[in-house]
């Protein structure tokens, strides 16, 4: 899973980036020119506790890849999203999903380009630059599938109307400056563009970048922005960036001694993590046993071909079924030999639907 951050000179998204990495790119200045990235481990309890109940070789968990992409340049042509580089584009169209972070903290020692902070005003502007950056690709386009589309095989001309008519039906909303994500696309009409990896078809995570004496009211700006959005796939949520950062430092005592004070229930990293999740519709699945214990990343809804596929492709292809028993009741009978005299390691054919939390073994023939 890769996640690019993105936002608006200022908004701390490299602090964030930072945050979320343990990392130490630079803030602020020339550090927003530049291109971070960064591979984090996903942290699951889970995982954590089958390695103990089987103590393998090595454990493997699920990580997800951040990339800090520079804030986007002032246009040149009074055009949003037209002065975007064409290597940032590509990067931001290679992410599963966007975290979108906003400025809502009040600092003297770094002014707003604009003046006034604003953080509805800033999220718009962002939003705009994404969408025009995909009309232009879908202007460019419808332009050439109305001159040259009707060229080709009989097959070749069908494909260019069924991919305009699509890009036709596209082209209003962005014109509108709703993005793609808001038109509930069809499988077929999402599988016929999917090349395009257009931007304002990702999910979105808004994070509100607040500083440390607005954390009692982050939930209420929150939700205010929440109930004010119209966009489907979008999310919410605030951090404040910079304290986490710095908490981030600290070893795990000392860190929850200070989230407690500041009323910081939960790790940002295992947050944003949780939260991206649930945005891309993601759950995680568990193979075990002596040589590792691994954690996997899945769609929900997947069924047990899938699973197997996610492993590896062979195990996909000969698949015979899969032995699953679900977390809960594994750790609580203590081993794979007890799920099975107690009935809950159950064998599954190939349209098991998986669950989070199973815990699979794919038998396979090839």
């Amino acid at each position: 899973m890769q996640i690019a951050i993105v936002g608006l000179a200022g908004s701390g998204k490299t602090t964030i980036f930072n945050t979320l990495t343990r990392g130490t790119a630079e803030t602020g200045g020339f550090g927003g020119m530049t291109v971070n990235q960064g591979v984090v481990k996903v942290p699951d309890p889970r995982l954590a506790r089958l390695t103990e109940l089987f103590k393998p070789k090595k454990e493997v968990p699920a990580d997800v890849t951040y990339v800090d992409l520079p804030a986007p340049p002032a246009s040149t042509d009074g055009r949003p999203g037209s002065d975007i580089p064409a290597d940032q584009l590509a990067r931001l169209r290679n992410a599963d999903a966007l975290i979108h972070v906003v400025r809502a903290f009040q600092d003297p020692s770094v002014p707003h380009a604009d003046g006034a902070l604003d953080p509805r005003r800033d999220m718009e502007r962002l939003d705009l630059e994404l969408v025009f950056a995909d009309l232009g690709v879908v202007e460019r386009r419808v332009e050439k599938l109305r001159t040259s589309g009707r060229h080709g095989t009989t097959a070749e001309r069908e494909a260019n109307e069924r991919e305009l008519a699509i890009l036709e039906r596209i082209l209003p909303a962005l014109t509108e400056g709703r993005p793609i994500r808001d038109l509930e696309l069809t499988e077929d009409e999402a599988r016929a563009v999917r090349g395009f990896r257009f931007l304002t078809e990702k999910p979105v995570m808004v994070l509100l970048n607040v500083d440390e004496k607005q954390l009692p009211e982050a939930p209420a700006l929150v939700e205010s922005f929440r109930e004010a959005s119209r966009h489907r796939q979008t999310m919410f949520d605030a951090m404040a960036a910079r304290i986490e950062m710095e908490i981030g430092e600290l070893d795990e005592e000392e860190a929850a001694s200070f989230r407690e004070e500041l009323g910081v229930t939960e790790p940002s990293l295992e947050r944003v993590i949780r939260l991206s999740y649930r945005l891309l519709g993601l759950i995680s699945f568990f193979t075990a046993g002596p040589d590792e214990t691994r954690a996997w990343t899945l769609a929900d809804g997947s069924n047990a071909v899938d699973a197997a596929g996610a492993i590896h492709s062979d195990l996909a292809r000969g698949f015979i079924r899969a032995e699953v028993v679900l977390y809960e009741d594994l750790v609580a009978l203590g081993s794979m030999a007890e799920a099975r005299k107690a009935g809950k390691l159950r064998s599954e054919g190939k349209t098991y639907r998986v669950r989070d939390g199973d815990v699979i073994e794919i038998l396979f023939n090839v």
